[in-house]
């Protein structure tokens, strides 16, 4: 029991000890199958290596019906390039050739979703064996019999063996933080209301630092992962989304007034108390899977009742008209600011609620789907088809920006390469020299380097151990068969618990091991596995230095900058769309959504994700504090969400005709202009070509010259302050909400 808490220290849920455990007996029993009981060393071979890439090198998440499926999927695939492989490995530059090929295919169809980016070591084995173990075609059948059994195999393990329990790294922290803010705002809204009901000062502080940790553990779970946890299917597409969106909210809730107002805006305590609700119903929607959505879709059609009456008097009437003469503009101004405070608020916080209802309703409508329907791939009204995704999220990474392409193109080359140089320098075992190219090819030269000199490291330490359990042994292969299992076991659970050389070492045992069942030479075994490897290794090398060298650190500053340009140019049309098309109350012909601009800014956050990602796993120094990065990296997707709830504000405008609003589109447009620019100064400086720039002074009198130049329709024959006014001062406290983002920037 102690050893297994030491594990579960270092390996979360026993996931890698789980696999081990399974290839442990998995593959020697398919080994054993092959040579002994039926004869054909081909057969053995490819059913203990594809043992071990399906039991070993990929480890499948979520339901047990979603991880079978992506097994048999992986074995067909597997299938294929044991076939296509074997036909290509005859000749030297048609096996290099084809390696580059279909690494680079396997490499970056990995950015298509995470399940495709899991597999991929496997799929990469399932290809390198076959082409570095020349064959004739006849072989073929009994390569494919040996994939077949493993496949087979794999299934078995997967569903009977120490099933691992259903994970989903998000959906659980998103269920919780959506609790959490609700409970935030509902203390919130009793703080402000007061009354006998009121929380304590140290109770609010406690209710607020409950939902910032759980808005921050969902942040962490996000990024824990080596790739975006999103999948091809429906739900997995949606649920990420509401990472951003939650991170938002908090950011929302967080920004309010530290103290009580000294007077209540009943409407906008209404809609902070409806979104709470549907936050409650989505948590609860989120906690199961494929739920009836009839209580969530109640609550947010409370929640948009709640909004249409606060957007009908966004100011307050009473306050407005407490005066028994005709007001006078000039005197309500600082009234009116400070009326629109509040509502703005809540305005801000019901479309981003809206947005996580959304997409939780979408989530469960997907898993609600029968099997006719996911076999069709029909999708709930309102979500892009598989391939449409599939297709959105490729076109986003082929930029010469793209730190994916970079690696997809990097490794590519590096196998092709690696495959070339073993079939014409005659090595014994040209399979060892792709592996050693493949296991340290890293984003850099440095940190290739690194990887080199663990990989060798602990290869001749394996080799060692090898060498030293044979003296005794010598070719005795009925002790021998007893170890296999033992050291699959401790080459499968070791990296995760103590290092990547410590892997290294367990594997050339296990080889070490194999090859003398296989064709007993003794302690010799181990010595080639060394050379081999230093040969890949030193290939992988080669490519790290020639093929874009400057590293993580470099590629996420560009993506960083193209983050913030992008979405700062999408708010910018955001805002125009909302100015520029309202002419004399009059949507213009050409006006229209950004709706390129929007999908430039998702491609961005999606390469700025990725270079993240790959910052965070580089090894080595890292220049500024993670705290400092993972803030700017934050600050992208606020920027690009504000841009959206500007974009959907001005979406909902119901255009009062005849109203002249001239000059406060001028002060909002000239207000946007600042803050590009200064995203662009950002921007330029993120890739060394000026200094960052001091933040924007807070523009603390916008709403005021705005409320000064909406006079004409600032109010209504009703004496009840106009929707379309309020949204352009709503507009300017967006800007405002941006420019505060500059801090953190």
């Amino acid at each position: 029991m102690r050893l297994l808490r030491w594990l579960s220290r270092y390996d979360r849920d026993l996931a890698a000890l789980r696999r081990a455990s399974r290839a442990a007996i998995v593959m020697p029993a398919m080994f054993a199958l092959g040579d002994k009981i039926m004869g054909n060393p081909e057969v053995a071979t490819f059913a203990a290596f594809g043992s071990f890439a399906m039991l070993l090198l990929v480890d499948f998440s979520g339901p047990m019906r979603d991880r079978l499926q992506a097994q048999v999927s992986l074995a067909i695939v597997g299938g294929v390039f044991v076939c296509v492989g074997t036909l290509a490995s005859g000749t030297s530059w048609l096996a290099a050739g084809a390696m580059t090929a279909v690494a680079f295919a396997v490499l970056f169809a990995g950015v298509v979703s995470s399940v495709l980016a899991t597999a991929t070591p496997a799929l990469l084995l399932s290809f390198v064996l076959p082409v570095s173990l020349s064959g004739p075609v006849s072989e073929i059948p009994d390569r494919l019999a040996g994939w077949g059994l493993a496949s087979a195999a794999s299934l078995f393990a997967i569903a009977v063996m120490w099933p691992a329990p259903n994970r989903d790294p998000l959906r659980g922290p998103a269920t919780t933080a959506c609790r959490a803010l609700a409970v935030r705002l509902r203390s919130d809204v009793a703080r402000v209301i007061g009354g006998q009901d009121a929380p304590s000062e140290a109770e609010h502080h406690r209710v607020g630092e409950e939902a910032d940790r759980a808005v921050r553990l969902l942040r962490q779970a996000f990024l824990a992962t080596p790739y975006r946890p999103t999948g091809l299917t429906t739900a997995t597409r949606t649920v990420v989304r509401l990472v951003d969106e939650l991170d938002w909210l908090g950011a929302v809730v967080r920004s309010g007034p530290r103290h009580p107002p000294s007077s209540v805006n009943r409407t906008a305590c209404e809609v902070k108390v409806a979104a709470a609700s549907v936050l409650e119903r989505g948590a609860d929607l989120l906690a199961v899977t494929g739920g009836p959505q009839h209580d969530l879709y109640e609550s947010v059609v409370v929640l948009r009742d709640a909004l249409s009456e606060m957007e009908k008097d966004p100011a307050g009437a009473a306050s407005v008209n407490s005066r028994s003469d005709p007001p006078s503009l000039d005197p309500l101004v600082g009234e009116v600011v400070s009326a629109l405070n509040p509502t703005f608020r809540a305005q801000e916080l019901a479309y981003v609620v809206s947005q996580i209802a959304n997409n939780i309703e979408l989530a469960a409508a997907a898993e609600r789907r029968s099997w006719r329907d996911r076999l069709l791939g029909r999708q709930p009204k309102g979500v892009a088809s598989t391939l449409t995704a599939a297709q959105e999220r490729a076109s986003a990474h082929i930029q010469r920006s793209s730190v994916w392409l970079h690696n997809s193109v990097r490794g590519a080359i590096g196998l092709g390469l690696a495959v070339l140089v073993a079939n014409l320098s005659g090595v014994q075992h040209s399979f060892w020299v792709v592996l050693g190219a493949l296991s340290v090819l890293r984003s850099n030269a440095l940190s290739t380097g690194q990887n080199v000199a663990r990989g060798l490291i602990g290869t001749a330490l394996g080799f060692v151990i090898g060498a030293a359990l044979l003296v005794p042994l010598g070719t005795n292969t009925a002790v021998l068969w007893c170890l296999l299992p033992l050291a699959i076991l401790l080459a499968g659970a070791i990296p995760a618990s103590i290092s990547f050389a410590a892997g290294q070492a367990g594997f050339t045992v296990t080889l070490v091991v194999l090859f003398n069942i296989i064709a007993p030479t003794g302690w010799s075994v181990g010595l080639l596995r060394v050379e081999d490897v230093a040969l890949g290794c030193a290939v992988s090398l080669l490519v790290g230095l020639l093929f874009w060298p400057r590293g993580a650190t470099a590629a996420l500053g560009r993506s960083v900058a193209d983050a913030y340009r992008d979405s700062a140019r999408y708010l910018a049309d955001a805002v125009a769309f909302g100015m520029l098309t309202c002419e004399g109350g009059q949507r213009g012909p050409a006006a229209g959504p950004p709706v390129e601009a929007a999908m430039r800014a998702a491609a961005s956050s999606r390469r700025l994700d990725d270079a993240f990602r790959n910052y965070l796993a580089e090894r080595g120094t890292k220049p500024a504090s993670l705290a400092d990065v993972t803030g700017l990296v934050n600050g992208v997707g606020r920027l690009r969400l504000a841009a959206d709830a500007v974009l959907d504000l001005w979406q909902r405008d119901a255009d009062h005709a005849g109203a002249d609003r001239a000059a406060a589109r001028d002060e909002l447009l000239r207000s946007t202009t600042l803050v590009v620019r200064w995203y662009d100064a950002l921007a330029a400086s993120l890739v060394g070509a000026g200094a960052r720039p001091e933040p924007l002074a807070p523009d603390d009198l916008l709403d005021e010259r705005l409320v000064d130049a909406l006079r004409p329709n600032l109010v209504g024959a009703d004496g009840c302050f106009t929707d379309t006014a309020a949204r352009m001062i709503w507009t300017g406290d967006y800007l405002d909400a941006v420019r505060r983002l500059q801090v953190a920037a």
